[in-house]
C-alpha cells in the first residue's frame, strides 16, 4: 500500500491528449445515459423479498416504530433507515424505493471517479466509473434490487475517498470522519465490516511507511477505530432506548452466528462455483480487463506506487463476499469497486505504454475498453429497453409471488382498516409494505423457522403466540417452498399449527394460484371446481 501522489498519466498538454480525454468523457457520458435510462424504465419492478424486508422496517421507521418491535431481522437496520429516507423523499412506493437506489448508485460511481483520478489520473478514473456503472445494473448480480450491498458500497467507497484525501494531512477530524463512514457501512450490512478492516490496514501501512512516530501511529488509528464504532454504538443506545437492544441483540448477533456457520466449506466451494461464473455472464469483457490490472499492479512500474492499494482492496472486498458461504448473487457487488478500479489500473497502463511508443496503444485501449463498456448493455438491451415489467420480472425473479404481493396488499388494505393487524405465515414481507398494514408477529421470514439450528422450535412457538395474542384480521398462507425452504428434518410445528387454528379462527377468502403461465386471482371467495395448485397463497379473514 503506498500514498497517494503522483498519477500514473502524463501531463502532456498537446492536442492528441485532449482529445483522447474528451473521447474518454463522451464515452462515460453516453454510458451513464444508457445506465440511468434502464434503471428509469425498470424503476416499477416489484419489491422482492429483501427490498419489502427494508421497506417495510422503513415504514415502520416513518410511522415512529423502531426496528426489530415489529419486523425482525438478523441485519443491522441501517439500509431499512436509508429506505425510509428515500421513502420520505421519493414516496412510499416501489419507483420511490428504485429513485432512492439511482442517487445512491450515481453518488457511488462519482465516488469511484475520484478515487479512481487521485490514485491513476483523470482518463482512468472515469473508466473506473464506468466500469462499476455498467457491473452494477447488471440483472446477474441483481443491480436493478435495492439490496444492502449498494448501500453498504457507498459508504465503504465514501470512507476510502475521505481516507485518502486526509492520509498525508495532520488534521484528526477528517481521520475520524473517514472511520465514521466505514462505521456506517457497517450498519447498512455486516460484511461492510471488511470494508473497515481495509481502511484501518490502509492507515496503518500509510503511516508506518511515512516513519511517524510510534504515539502517532497509534493514536491516529485509534481514533480511526473509535470513527468505526461510534455509529453502532449510537445505533444500540437508541435501541436500548426504545426498549428492542435484547432483540436487537438475539436477531443481528447470536441467531446471525448460528445462520452465518449452517453451509460447510465444502458445499460453500460448490456454491462459489455455481454462482460466479452467473455473476460474469455478458459483463466478462469487464472482468477480463480488471484481471489484466491485477497483472499489471505485480509487474508494472507504473503502478507500483498503488498496487498495494489495489490489491489490499481487492482482497478485503472478496473477503467481504464471503460470511456464511452462501455466495449470492447481490453479494459480489461489495466486489465491483475493486474490479472497477482494477479496470481502470488496466487502462491506465495502457495510456502510459503509449507515452513511450506512439498513440496506437491509447487508440486500442480506449477502443477496447469502450467495446466492454457495450457489450453487456448491448447482450442485455431487451432487458434493460425493451421486455414489459412483468417479463422483466419473470426473468429475474422466476415464480417468486412478487407481483402478486402488490395485488395481496391492495385487496388488504381495501378490506380492512388501519388499525387492523395481518399475519403473512411465509417470508414476503413486502406484503406488509404494500398492505399498509402492522404485523401481528415480528417474524416476517420464515426461513430461520425452517433451518437446523437450536432456535427453530422456540422461534416458531414465540410466532404462534404473537399471532394467538394479537387475532390479526387477515392471514396469509404462502404455500411456496422458496418462501419457506423446508428441509427434510425441519421442525413442522409452525403448519401443524396453522391448519387447526385457520380451520378453527378463518375462512378464506382468497386465492392466488400461481403456475408458469402466471398468476390466477380469486379474490371474490373461491369459484367451485377451482382447486390450489402446487404452490399458490391462501387469504383468510378472521371470523367474526
Amino acid at each position: 500500500m503506498g500514498q497517494t501522489s503522483v498519477p500514473v498519466m502524463s501531463r502532456a498538454n498537446d492536442s492528441t491528449a485532449v482529445a483522447f480525454r474528451i473521447t474518454a468523457w463522451i464515452v462515460f457520458g453516453i454510458t451513464l445515459t444508457l445506465v440511468v435510462s434502464a434503471r428509469l424504465r425498470l424503476l416499477g419492478l416489484p419489491l422482492e423479498r429483501d427490498e419489502g424486508e427494508y421497506a417495510y422496517t422503513g415504514q415502520l421507521i416513518l410511522h415512529g416504530i423502531a426496528p426489530y418491535q415489529l419486523a425482525y431481522s438478523m441485519k443491522f437496520p441501517g439500509t431499512s433507515v436509508a429506505y425510509a429516507l428515500a421513502m420520505l423523499l421519493f414516496g412510499e412506493s416501489e419507483k420511490g424505493i428504485h429513485l432512492g437506489l439511482i442517487v445512491v448508485n450515481l453518488i457511488t460511481v462519482g465516488l469511484i471517479f475520484h478515487i479512481g483520478r487521485n490514485l491513476l489520473g483523470e482518463i482512468p478514473g472515469v473508466a473506473a466509473a464506468a466500469a462499476y456503472s455498467v457491473l452494477s445494473l447488471m440483472p446477474y448480480v441483481l443491480g436493478t434490487t435495492a439490496h444492502a450491498t449498494h448501500y453498504v458500497a457507498l459508504f465503504g467507497v465514501a470512507g476510502i475517498a475521505l481516507l485518502i484525501q486526509t492520509l498525508d494531512r495532520r488534521s484528526i477530524t477528517p481521520i475520524f470522519a473517514s472511520g465514521c463512514l466505514f462505521g456506517l457501512a457497517v450498519l447498512m450490512k455486516q460484511p461492510g465490516l471488511f470494508f473497515a478492516l481495509f481502511g484501518a490496514a490502509y492507515l496503518f501501512a500509510h503511516d508506518y511507511r511515512a516513519r511517524l512516530k510510534a504515539r502517532e501511529i497509534a493514536s491516529r488509528l485509534l481514533l480511526f477505530v473509535v470513527g468505526i464504532g461510534a455509529p453502532f454504538i449510537i445505533t444500540c443506545l437508541l435501541l436500548w432506548k426504545a426498549g428492542v437492544f435484547d432483540r436487537f441483540w438475539f436477531w443481528t448477533v447470536q441467531y446471525a452466528a448460528q445462520y452465518g456457520s449452517q453451509v460447510s466449506l465444502a458445499d460453500g466451494i460448490r456454491i462459489f462455483g455455481d454462482h460466479f461464473f452467473g455473476v460474469l455472464e455478458t459483463a466478462w469483457p469487464i472482468w477480463m480487463i480488471a484481471l489484466i490490472g491485477l497483472l499489471a499492479c505485480a509487474v508494472a512500474r507504473t503502478l507500483r506506487a498503488h498496487a498495494g492499494f489495489l490489491i489490499t482492496l481487492t482482497v478485503f472486498s472478496a473477503v467481504a463476499v464471503c460470511p456464511g458461504l452462501y455466495f449470492r448473487p447481490h453479494y459480489f457487488i461489495l466486489l465491483l469497486p475493486s474490479i472497477s478500479l482494477l479496470a481502470g489500473a488496466a487502462v491506465a497502463t495502457g495510456f502510459q505504454r503509449a507515452e513511450k511508443n506512439a498513440n496506437k496503444p491509447r487508440l486500442i485501449t480506449l477502443l477496447l475498453f469502450t467495446a466492454s463498456l457495450g457489450w453487456p448493455l448491448w447482450s442485455e438491451a431487451d432487458f434493460f429497453f425493451q421486455r414489459p415489467l412483468p417479463e422483466a420480472n419473470r426473468l429475474i425473479n422466476g415464480m417468486n409471488p412478487f407481483p402478486e404481493s402488490i395485488r395481496i396488499g391492495e385487496y388488504i388494505r381495501e378490506h380492512s382498516s388501519p388499525n387492523d393487524t395481518i399475519a403473512v405465515l411465509g417470508s414476503e414481507p413486502q406484503i406488509y409494505f404494500y398492505a399498509r398494514r402492522h404485523s401481528a408477529t415480528g417474524y416476517i421470514y420464515a426461513y430461520g423457522l425452517m433451518e437446523l439450528q437450536p432456535y427453530a422450535h422456540q422461534m416458531q412457538q414465540e410466532m404462534i403466540n404473537e399471532i394467538e395474542t394479537a387475532r390479526p384480521k387477515f392471514l396469509v398462507l404462502i404455500v411456496i417452498n422458496k418462501s419457506w425452504l423446508a428441509f427434510t428434518d425441519s421442525d413442522l410445528t409452525i403448519f401443524r399449527w396453522a391448519d387447526s387454528y385457520c380451520d378453527a379462527n378463518y375462512e378464506e377468502v382468497g386465492l392466488i394460484n400461481i403456475t408458469d403461465q402466471g398468476a390466477d386471482y380469486y379474490l371474490s371467495g373461491r369459484p367451485r371446481g377451482v382447486t390450489p395448485t402446487v404452490e399458490h397463497i391462501s387469504i383468510y379473514r378472521r371470523k367474526t
